[in-house]
C-alpha cells in the first residue's frame, strides 16, 4: 500500500512533526504486521526520527546542522542554485526511515517521533511518500 502527503513549509530550515499523519495511514491500512517506509521525495529535504516532545530540540538540531554546514562556504553548487548547504544537510540526515509495524501500530520508542526536515524553504507541495508492506507472521 502506498499513500502520499503534501506539506507546505514556512521556514528555510524547519522540522515538522508528521507522526500523527503516518500513524493514521498505518491504522487505516489492512497491514497488521509489516514495515512502514517514509520517503521525502526532494533533494533538499529529509526524514528524521527523534524526540519531538521538547520543541527546543528541533531548534537545537537545526542550529547544530547550521553550525556544521554553514549556508555560504564557497560551495561550487551555489553558482547554480545557491542551496548547496540544503543539499548537504538532506544528504546527511537522509531521505527516508523505515519503522516496524506490529498490531497496526508503529513501533516507535517512547520519545520518538517522525519529522519532515525542510532545508530549502519555504516551499509548497513538499511530497512525502509512505509505503506500507505486509509481513506474514
Amino acid at each position: 500500500m502506498q499513500k502520499e502527503i503534501i506539506l507546505t513549509t514556512k521556514e528555510h530550515n524547519e522540522l515538522i512533526d508528521i507522526t500523527k499523519e503516518i500513524e493514521k495511514i498505518v491504522s487505516e491500512s489492512k497491514v497488521k504486521h509489516g514495515l512502514c517506509n517514509i520517503f521525502a521525495a526532494h533533494a533538499t529535504a529529509a526524514i528524521l526520527i527523534n524526540e519531538n516532545y521538547d520543541i527546543n530540540l528541533r531548534e537545537d538540531i537545526i542550529n547544530a546542522l547550521n553550525k556544521i554546514i554553514p549556508e555560504h562556504n564557497n560551495y561550487k553548487h551555489n553558482c547554480v542554485d545557491n542551496n548547496a548547504a540544503s543539499h548537504i544537510k538532506a544528504a546527511i540526515i537522509g531521505p527516508s526511515e523505515t519503522i516496524p509495524i506490529r498490531d497496526k501500530k508503529l513501533l516507535l520508542g517512547t520519545w520518538q517521533s517522525i519529522a519532515f526536515c525542510e532545508f530549502d524553504g519555504p516551499r509548497s507541495n513538499r511530497k512525502v511518500i509512505i509505503t506500507i508492506t505486509n509481513q506474514k507472521i
